[in-house]
């Protein structure tokens, strides 16, 4: 589990994700629409609903190495701090929910002429977390990595309550707080 959100978490804050052109702001928001599945053991059973995502414009090379420079410099807490300070990109809904804004979002090429996106953000805090401070509190991330074909359809993963470090090797690690990441499946432009 780890590896393959340490993967996207590396990509997402490596040096050129993608080409200069594929991270200009966009002309319309790219929206589109998932359907979740949670079978994390946070939850009491398995959930599944449908979310929305849109990305209103692609997050800048500066803004992604300021992100880099504060988590080099001060870890997880001055990543979260400097992500908070980022505007807002987009944002992603369900159902009878708050929408939560996405403060960073990037795109790369994909295979076959098809897409992977990560998004970013910091993940709500209720009032009796804030208060009580569980454990939970240490996981203050929400990551999203879309992978899309040509015609932007395909399967995603996010990880609802994440820590993000670094190891001694250097290398960015995630650990989520939930056993499972959130499964995001047929995956699709949103009408």
């Amino acid at each position: 589990m780890r590896a393959i959100l340490a993967v996207a978490a590396t990509a997402l804050l490596m040096a050129n994700t993608a080409a200069p052109s594929a991270q200009s702001n966009m002309a319309a928001p790219e929206k589109y629409t998932a359907f979740a599945v949670n079978i994390s053991n946070t939850t009491p059973r398995a959930k599944a609903s449908p979310v929305d995502i849109t990305i209103n414009r692609w997050s800048t090379d500066a803004e992604r190495d300021r992100l880099m420079s504060a988590f080099r410099e001060n870890g997880q807490d001055g990543l979260l701090k400097e992500l908070q300070k980022l505007p807002v990109v987009g944002g992603i809904n369900t159902p009878g929910s708050l929408r939560y804004d996405i403060h960073f979002a990037r795109q790369k090429e994909g295979p076959e002429k098809g897409k992977d996106i990560f998004l970013m953000t910091d993940r709500y805090i209720s009032g009796f977390e804030a208060i009580n401070r569980p454990r939970s509190i240490d996981y203050p991330f929400t990551l999203i990595q879309l992978q899309l074909d040509k015609d932007g359809k395909g399967v995603g993963k996010a990880s609802i309550a994440t820590k993000i470090t670094q190891t001694d090797e250097n290398t960015i690690e995630l650990e989520d707080y939930a056993n499972q990441p959130v499964m995001l499946n047929d995956v699709h432009p949103a009408k």
